[in-house]
């Protein structure tokens, strides 16, 4: 007896008003029952065990499912198969069993054979069954596994209208056949299988980092399946791309990458080619980019782009550099002539052409005529190998070379051309820009004419008419075997010069030379004359005769071009203005008059002493035009006054070092009366480290100090003492050299290299000055390394004032009783202790300028020695205002820092103890942000450690 014939249509509706769905997952289905159109077409043994039935969904579809229930009966075997179920290279397929089980004991009357299972096997085959089944060959099918029911439904269910479904998954992999069959055994239950469904996993097909993965089949068993990518269209492999496949059908691990070829870029996952105006030019690039100055590409696609017209790109430059120009030629040529050698200089291109890398050759030609003679450029030959070049003749990357081996009495013609690296490409003319020399102008022949106790008259004969035109004569003299110690320059456009001024019966040598427009001759001829002695009447008594030197010895005598520098004489001796009788003479002999007519003044930079301080622009003949600063004498003068005026420019013509402002020259033929020196861009030294606070590395800051020290011992040397070395008397220029002047208050030593200068009153800055200095108004070189011991503490300061707000009377009595300036902020162990050496009480024991040039050098070349830093207290307890302070209030208007009165309060510090140990980032949280306000509060902290006898690390 049957339960299915009794409950059929029970069971059924009971299923199918469930409204069971298939499941939308992302798989690829091999069989889906509940899609099928019509019969299924499975195949039940014994025919009546699984009965197919046909019935409509809630939204009137049919749907094909199996039951069966012949739970009445013992020893059950039922079989349905599937037909065959096409693999389409699956290696693992999966199984999905929808179904309903009647719980054995609602059935009421059901012997203990019902069973609440079923089994399912599967079969590989790769041809389909045609013949009907007329038994199962148990043997044939693999078990998948045995089938239990989560949930059973019984008759209350029923009665509830209570759907109580099933879905189980298994999985079958190794599969290698073309197909597979399904059978599902039932060996007594009672079961209705709503839907069976079969299928596969697989990786989608994927766009990733320009690769293109296809639709790919997992593999067999849990293993992962390596994918190898394609580029998309318009990129190339950067690195093989390749994904794996996981079983879960998810694409894991990208390895490698495309990218977009040149002229093409990335866009949403494909390459998009450049537009117009655009390129890309290699594929190593993300985007693409705008084409540099000067090149376009009218195409899409482009890699590169064309240049414009007259303009290029060398083979070197990278395409993303904008395309160039050659230079324009050079300008303003000079040339300074001495005998056969020349220095030829002249001024970069106005147009570089927009290239770093701008070169000059130096084209040499060698005239009959007049050098350079229009239409006479067939009397021009090359000067082939004779000339010698220095550096070298081509490929110059400064504007300036020294041309030697010249053949004297000649006329030359330089060309001078300015290169880069496109200028090969261009076939415009070259651009050339030419001077003209002509070597050997001299003198033939001095002769005397006249000669008395305190002048000499001279005449000589000028060069030959071939040398060319002469602009004037310079005649040098001096007495015999001083010539390392001072010598007098003359210049006339006479050939006959009177020279008065000399001493009685004083032997003297007279060197003269001409000046042609090509520059100055050789000096040709010397002569030695002695002067008559008081009371001689005249004649030839006491006469030495004047000979002519008509060989001169080449390294001792003349002053001689060597790799472009002019030997000079080695031992200089400064000589104060004051020991002339008639201190213009001093003037005459070391400034040199400039035309008024030469100086263009443009603006007012300041005011000194005397007058306003001015810059403007000198322009020498046959120089090029140079920047400078002139020192006007104020209307209402008097004569001292303008001989003190004066007296500064008589002063620095004597000094000639990179470390000591250099004097250009003088104008007092005219008013007002002034004074041309260099320009000085970044003007006074404390007021350029004010603006730049915190800007400079402590190897910058002792590059400035090292320079200041070379010039003060180059004016050691001369025996000269400055008085007045201070931060605000050192200048600096645009490459932050630092260079000394202000020599105003600066004195002379004597011969004895201890002896010291007394003042004749005047003020004297406390500060920076000496003790013994200040005490005795004795001024020596030592007294000079105390004040420079204080400008080093003013440039790693940063410009602070020295000594703070103390007065002059309390700075005095400090340096006195042993207190000495703590390190600034940030100063290193090293620098503080060679200030402290500066200003060592004894002045012996203070190091010359010689040694500190060395110290600082050392220090430069070992960076390291420089990492410890001074942050302690090492000296001794002074008298500062500081020192005065009963309250935080008091303190701070004692130091001008008032206006963070409150800033103290708020946070807390009310007391001067406590004050004691504020650090630089409770300033910072305070609201004390300025790095110069910070520095002078923890400076002024660092005094009151010392006047409490506290040591705190700030």
């Amino acid at each position: 007896y049957s339960v299915k014939k009794q409950y059929p249509a029970l069971i059924l509706h009971m299923v199918f008003s469930s409204s069971v769905k298939s499941s939308n997952l992302p798989n690829f289905t091999l069989l889906d029952s509940m899609s099928a159109p019509g019969d299924l077409g499975w195949e039940a043994y014994p025919p009546e065990g699984w009965e197919e039935i046909s019935v409509m969904d809630e939204r009137n579809i049919p749907m094909r499912t199996y039951q069966v229930c012949n739970v009445m009966e013992a020893n059950q075997n039922n079989w349905l198969r599937t037909g065959l179920i096409q693999r389409e290279g699956a290696q693992r397929v999966y199984v999905e069993i929808k179904f309903t089980l009647r719980d054995c004991n609602s059935l009421p009357g059901v012997p203990g054979t019902c069973k609440e299972t079923f089994n399912v096997y599967y079969h590989e085959s790769n041809n389909a069954v045609t013949a009907p089944l007329r038994h199962i060959r148990e043997s044939q099918y693999a078990k998948i596994d045995t089938i239990a029911a989560d949930e059973s439904f019984t008759q209350t269910d029923v009665g509830d209208r209570v759907m109580k479904l099933n879905t189980e998954v298994r999985d079958i992999s190794g599969l290698s056949k073309r197909g597979l069959y399904l059978a599902f055994q039932d060996l007594g239950a009672c079961i209705a299988l709503v839907s069976v469904r079969v299928f596969y996993k697989r990786c989608p097909l994927a766009v990733l980092n320009l690769a293109r993965f296809p639709d790919t089949v997992t593999g067999g068993d849990s293993a992962l399946v390596e994918v190898r990518g394609t580029c998309v269209e318009d990129a190339e492999e950067l690195e093989a791309p390749r994904m794996f496949c996981s079983s879960d059908g998810g694409w894991l691990v990208p390895i490698g990458r495309c990218v977009c070829r040149p002229g093409f870029e990335e866009v949403d996952g494909h390459c998009q080619p450049c537009r117009s105006g655009f390129y890309k030019a290699s594929a190593m690039d993300a985007y693409c980019v705008k084409c540099p100055p000067h090149s376009y590409s009218h195409q899409d696609k482009a890699s590169e782009c064309v240049c414009e017209r007259g303009f290029y790109r060398a083979e070197s430059d990278p395409r993303s550099m904008a395309c160039t120009r050659p230079p324009s030629a050079p300008g303003n040529p000079i040339s300074m002539v001495n005998e056969t050698a020349v220095i030829l200089e002249w001024s970069p291109p106005r147009e570089s052409g927009g290239r770093g890398d701008v070169t000059y050759s130096v084209h040499c030609r060698k005239c009959s005529g007049e050098a350079g003679a229009a239409g006479d450029s067939e009397k021009c030959v090359p000067c082939g190998s004779g000339p010698h070049f220095n550096p070298r003749q081509f490929g110059l990357t400064h504007p300036r070379v020294l041309v030697t081996e010249l053949q004297p009495h000649t006329n030359y013609t330089f060309s001078i051309e300015a290169l880069n690296g496109v200028s090969d490409l261009s076939p415009s003319p070259r651009q050339l820009v030419s001077v003209n020399v002509t070597t050997s102008q001299t003198v033939s022949v001095i002769l005397k004419e006249r000669k008395g106790t305190d002048s000499v008259t001279l005449a000589w004969q000028g060069p030959e008419p071939a040398d060319g035109a002469v602009v004037e004569y310079e005649v040098t003299y001096y007495e015999k075997n001083q010539q390392d110690q001072n010598y007098t320059v003359l210049k006339t456009k006479s050939n006959s010069m009177t020279v008065d001024g000399l001493k009685p019966g004083t032997t003297y040598i007279f060197r003269i030379r001409a000046r042609t427009d090509g520059g100055y001759g050789n000096y040709r001829g010397e002569i030695e004359l002695e002067t008559s002695h008081e009371g001689d009447l005249g004649g030839l008594a006491g006469w030495r005769c004047g000979y002519i030197k008509a060989k001169q010895d080449p390294e001792e005598e003349k002053m001689q071009f060597q790799h472009g520098r002019v030997k000079l004489p080695e031992t200089r001796t400064y000589i104060h203005p004051h020991t002339y009788e008639d201190p213009n003479q001093a003037v005459r002999d070391f400034a040199k008059e400039i035309e008024v007519s030469n100086i263009r003044i443009e603006r007012v930079i300041g005011a000194g002493e005397f007058g306003e301080v001015c810059s403007g622009r000198l322009r020498l003949p046959s120089k090029r035009e140079i920047q400078v600063a002139i020192k006007s004498l104020k209307a209402g003068y008097s004569e001292q006054q303008r001989r003190d005026f004066l007296s500064e420019a008589s002063i620095m013509g004597q000094f000639d070092h990179p470390n000591i402002i250099r004097l250009e020259g003088v104008v007092t033929r005219c008013k007002p009366v002034m004074i041309v020196t260099e320009y000085m861009e970044n003007g006074s030294l404390d007021s350029f480290l004010k603006k730049h606070d915190g800007q400079f590395t402590v190897i910058q800051l002792v590059g400035m100090m090292r320079g200041i020290a070379a010039g003060m011992q180059y004016l050691s040397e001369m025996n000269y003492v400055h008085r007045d070395l201070a931060a605000r008397n050192i200048l600096v220029n645009g490459n932050l050299v630092c260079k000394v002047s202000d020599f105003g208050l600066s004195r002379v030593l004597e011969d004895d290299p201890e002896a010291a200068y007394t003042t004749r009153g005047g003020k004297i800055p406390i500060r920076w000055t000496a003790p013994e200095a200040i005490t005795y108004r004795k001024f020596t070189s030592a007294s000079d390394v105390w004040s420079y011991g204080i400008v080093m503490w003013e440039v790693i300061s940063y410009g602070e004032r020295p000594y703070w707000e103390m007065s002059n009377q309390d700075v005095i009595k400090a340096v006195d009783e042993g207190y000495r300036l703590p390190a600034p902020m940030d100063c290193p162990v090293v620098l503080h202790q060679l200030m402290l050496d500066c200003w060592e009480k004894n002045r012996s024991d203070r190091p010359k300028f010689v040694e500190i040039v060395s110290t600082l050098d050392r220090l430069i070349r070992n960076p390291c020695s420089m990492k410890q830093l001074a942050n302690t207290a090492v000296w001794e307890d002074p008298v500062t205002p500081e020192a005065g302070a009963s309250t935080v209030e008091d303190w701070l208007d004692l130091i001008k820092m008032g206006q963070y009165k409150e800033h103290f309060s708020i946070a807390g510090y009310v007391t001067l103890d406590s004050v004691l140990y504020v650090s630089t980032s409770e300033l910072d949280k305070m609201g004390v942000a300025l790095a110069g306000h910070q520095k002078k509060i923890l400076s002024s902290i660092q005094c009151l450690q010392a006047h409490h006898g506290t040591q705190v690390q700030v």
